[in-house]
């Protein structure tokens, strides 16, 4: 039985890279020619000029907000004009914003089986599904997964845990797939009741797992594993046995780049995620999702040789109000840009209401500080101090605002 899912996991890089920019012509050409939406984002654009990351990089990005605007304010065409084929299924998140369930060969449209694979679910087994199947995709993305690798699915959903336990007694899985709170409170539930589950493995997705939760799960016999996975773009990155960061799924080219900006950032450096999916019926190109995290050197110790992200290390859409004016992580990213002598930033806001003040803080040469003091008076329309910093002194954490307020 094979450690991977698929030879593709194990490929020199060099020929993946090559493959996904082979790939990134059409998928852009379809895009354009199949939405609406990027018929107009990308018009006058040659696809066939985009086969580097580089190129890509000159491309807009799209965000959630833009799907939720184009969809309120477009309903005539199909999911705002940004999906190319007429769904199967639509789900809905928070905002609201509707989400197409992609077509894909395998019945597995959201690449969910990698994830499941590597976490130890196999074939033959049955895992219980502790996501959500009411409006949102979470709990169809698990099992549309499962199916691809064999094994089957129980539905148990949120909610009504007693009767989850109860059929967890009964049928006897042997893997889960969804939050690990609930996975969490099924296992306390059980304990109180004076039983033990069965369960062996789990996929978990959806929240925060630290490596404390991770280490309870393990004392009470289950091999926790987790995925990073969007409704929108499916499986981003997934988590080894190797339990070094994740490793970014097949199916899918990942940039890390500057917050409130498009700019790729060099390897190591922490900043917004942005993917850009091979999906037909869902293509989309340069999707910033709002999270931050940054790429791992080296490859993983599992033989899997694609990037590998350290993980979910926070947002990326950082604003703040002082004195009556919002400023945003796109301005200090903008600052930053304008002075090449910076190497990071960050604006620091403390105080109170009405008495607040901003400090910039900017890893830089001597001499700078006049400069910058009217850079971000021109940008933010405000005053701040000017404080420089030695050469890695600022943290990695991809954060260029830090309101310090007690709001």
């Amino acid at each position: 039985m094979s450690d991977f899912f698929d030879p593709l996991e194990a490929r020199d890089p060099a020929v993946r890279e090559a493959a996904l920019m082979a790939a990134l012509p059409a998928q852009i050409a379809h895009a354009q020619s199949a939405c609406t939406a990027y018929t107009e984002l990308l018009a006058g654009l040659d696809p066939r000029a985009i086969t580097s990351r580089e190129a890509l990089a000159t491309l807009p990005l799209t965000r959630k907000s833009s799907l939720a605007a184009a969809q309120a304010a477009r309903r005539s065409l199909r999911l705002g004009g940004f999906a190319a084929d007429a769904p199967r299924r639509v789900f809905q998140s928070p905002g609201p914003l509707y989400e197409p369930e992609p077509e894909a060969e395998g019945g597995d449209p959201w690449r969910i089986g990698r994830a499941l694979h590597a976490a130890g679910i196999r074939a033959g087994q049955l895992a219980h599904v502790g996501f959500s199947y009411h409006l949102t995709p979470a709990g169809a993305m698990m099992e549309s997964g499962l199916r691809a690798i064999g094994a089957a699915s129980f539905p148990g959903g949120v909610g009504n845990t007693e009767l989850q336990v109860q059929a967890m007694l009964d049928l006897r899985p042997e893997a889960y797939a969804g939050t690990p709170s609930l996975l969490r409170i099924l296992l306390e539930k059980a304990v109180e009741g004076g039983h033990a589950l069965s369960l062996r493995q789990a996929l978990v997705s959806g929240e925060a797992c630290p490596p404390a939760l991770v280490a309870w799960f393990a004392e009470h016999g289950v091999d926790v594993y987790q995925c990073y996975a969007t409704a929108d773009l499916g499986l981003i990155a997934y988590q080894t046995p190797a339990r070094e960061g994740l490793v970014v799924d097949e199916g899918v080219i990942v940039e890390i780049v500057r917050p409130g900006t498009g700019d790729p950032l060099p390897d190591g450096e922490v900043g917004e995620v942005v993917v850009t999916t091979l999906s037909r019926g869902y293509p989309l190109i340069r999707f910033a999702t709002g999270d931050l995290s940054a790429v791992m050197p080296g490859l993983s110790p599992c033989g899997r040789t694609n990037q590998r992200l350290r993980g979910w290390l926070g947002r990326a859409d950082q604003s703040a109000k002082v004195r009556g004016m919002f400023v945003h992580a796109g301005q200090v990213a903008e600052l930053i840009k304008r002075h090449p002598g910076v190497t990071r930033a960050r604006l620091v806001i403390e105080g109170e209401m009405a008495n607040d003040r901003m400090t910039l803080h900017a890893e830089a040469p001597a001499g700078l500080e006049d400069a910058l003091a009217a850079t971000l008076r021109d940008l933010t329309k405000l005053r701040g101090d000017i404080v420089l910093a030695a050469p890695g002194s600022l943290a990695n954490d991809g954060k260029l605002i830090d309101d310090r307020r007690a709001l």
